[in-house]
């Protein structure tokens, strides 16, 4: 693994996200509730983690540190305003119990698994070649496409289409928050309480739903354009 890695970064780090993909769309026809998704999430983010570990990657990929600086980023706060969204339209619990638990455990590691994924493995790879523009754009147009899969889930074309505009809003975001700051952590932890709190979502969608869903993209943006004026950090460049 370590030997593709050096020979071909980008490589390296589609066919991870090809893997994450497949593994992950076939675990979740199962439902978030199901021990087994829980598992082979587990199973990946562990396999990555121990790769990034064991070669001595912590700290390129901003696992190791918190920012620094988090006056300059606002100290987050249009991250919270997007991970509050999906609780706007009313609180409901849709699982209970043991299949809640093995449900929040897999949101949360989503959050850890796509964040290394496309903005620690595909970005920085892309950003070694020096162009950070193409680096940003490719790695949140990749990482919100990727939602395409949830129509072979049965999910409507339209509420598809939706979410990948909202996750190339967000993937915009943190990228950038990850770019400018130098720590991936702000970004994993709120994407995990992104997906975990969609768990907690009253499941018929109304107005408020679309209204929460262009709010956090009209904020997303413009968190992204304020972001985008900031110098990053020597452990970026």
């Amino acid at each position: 693994m370590m030997k593709l890695y050096r020979k071909n970064e980008v490589l390296f780090a589609v066919l991870w996200i090809v893997v994450y993909v497949v593994v992950c769309g076939n675990l979740r026809s199962l439902g978030d509730d199901s021990p087994y998704m829980t598992i082979g999430l587990a199973a990946i983010s562990a396999a990555m983690l121990l790769f990034v570990a064991r070669n001595g990657l912590v700290e390129k990929y901003g696992l190791a540190r918190w920012v620094k600086n988090s006056r300059h980023l606002l100290y987050f706060v249009p991250l919270l305003i997007v991970v509050s969204g999906n609780l706007w339209d009313g609180f409901t619990l849709q699982y209970a119990g043991f299949g809640l638990a093995c449900a929040i455990i897999s949101m949360l590691l989503v959050g850890f698994a796509e964040e290394l994924l496309f903005r620690g493995f595909l970005f920085r790879a892309m950003l070694a070649d020096g162009n950070a523009t193409v680096a940003i754009i490719v790695s949140s147009l990749t990482f919100g496409i990727g939602h395409i899969f949830n129509l072979l889930l049965g999910q409507p074309f339209f509420e598809t289409s939706v979410q990948i505009v909202f996750a190339v809003a967000v993937g915009l975001m943190f990228t950038l928050v990850y770019y400018k700051g130098g720590s991936l952590l702000p970004c994993i932890v709120a994407h995990g309480l992104v997906d975990v709190f969609a768990l907690f979502s009253d499941d018929v969608i109304g107005v408020m739903d679309w209204v929460s869903v262009a709010v956090c993209i009209v904020v997303a943006l413009a968190y992204s354009a304020y972001l985008w004026r900031i110098e990053p950090p020597a452990s970026m460049r």
